[in-house]
């Protein structure tokens, strides 16, 4: 996987990168005018550097949906959210359908939960995979995306949740909160994106990986393009299907494009 990732040291694929990411903003002290700071410079991004892709989507706590939407000027960019009772999933299940539903109607096109650990943990697999059918549904033809917490579980653990999930509807898996350590990491990467070659082979239907938690430098993201490009195949490289969380990559990948300190986002 080392030489790979050394073959990908190359301005198209840092910029292929760039053009992957979901740029985050999942803290508790987020306020209405700094995720509309973000937005703002999203919008700006094409005219400021038009040799560079924009960022796959945006992704923010599902009560800024509404505003995301309203600000939002690039229709390239998707509108993703975290829902049903983020980064726990620790709440009734109706509470959860409701919050994904709600932040559906007001402008997601994303929604990224976390499994329930709480059933999963405890060998009740059915529970869990009911509670993504049942967001599933709630969200009619927006994207689920299902954060499997992999630093919580063991790598068998991994490859179980990662089938539940794909085959209970997610459109993606997705490795981490990025609340929890350790966060993303190479090994859950591969272990799930085995899962979803398999699920593809037996099926013919592609469902989308995305690593997050932790991804900071642009080597950070080669190894995890590496992964996908060696599992997977060609057809997973674009942000349909492959997809990195992250809040301060974009900039790293910028600095290293333009070969300065860029603090753009």
């Amino acid at each position: 996987m080392e030489t790979n990732v050394k073959a990908l040291d190359k301005p198209d694929i840092y910029a292929a990168c760039l053009g992957l990411i979901d740029l985050t903003t999942l803290n508790s002290t987020d306020t209405p005018s700094k995720v509309a700071s973000m937005i703002e410079k999203v919008n700006q991004f094409t005219s400021l550097y038009p040799k560079y892709l924009p960022v796959a989507a945006v992704c923010v706590y599902p009560n800024f949906a509404a505003l995301v939407k309203n600000s939002l000027n690039d229709p390239g960019v998707k509108i993703a959210v975290v829902a049903g009772v983020f980064p726990s999933s620790q709440s009734f299940i109706e509470i959860k359908v409701a919050e994904c539903k709600m932040a559906v109607e007001q402008g997601a096109g994303e929604v990224d939960i976390v499994l329930a650990l709480n059933h999963f943990l405890e060998g009740k697999y059915e529970a869990a995979s009911d509670e993504i059918r049942q967001i599933k549904k709630a969200i009619g033809k927006a994207h689920l995306k299902v954060i499997l917490e992999t630093g919580a579980l063991t790598p068998e653990q991994i490859a179980k949740a990662s089938d539940l999930a794909i085959e209970a509807g997610a459109d993606f898996i997705k490795t981490s909160t990025g609340k929890l350590e350790p966060a993303a990491t190479p090994e859950a990467a591969y272990i799930m994106c085995k899962s979803i070659k398999k699920y593809f082979l037996k099926t013919g239907k592609r469902v989308g990986f995305k690593a997050a938690g932790g991804i900071v430098t642009p080597e950070d993201a080669l190894v995890y393009y590496s992964i996908v490009t060696e599992v997977l195949d060609q057809e997973w490289l674009n942000p349909e299907l492959f997809r990195l969380g992250a809040s301060r990559l974009a900039n790293n990948l910028l600095s290293k494009l333009e070969g300065k300190t860029i603090n753009f986002f």
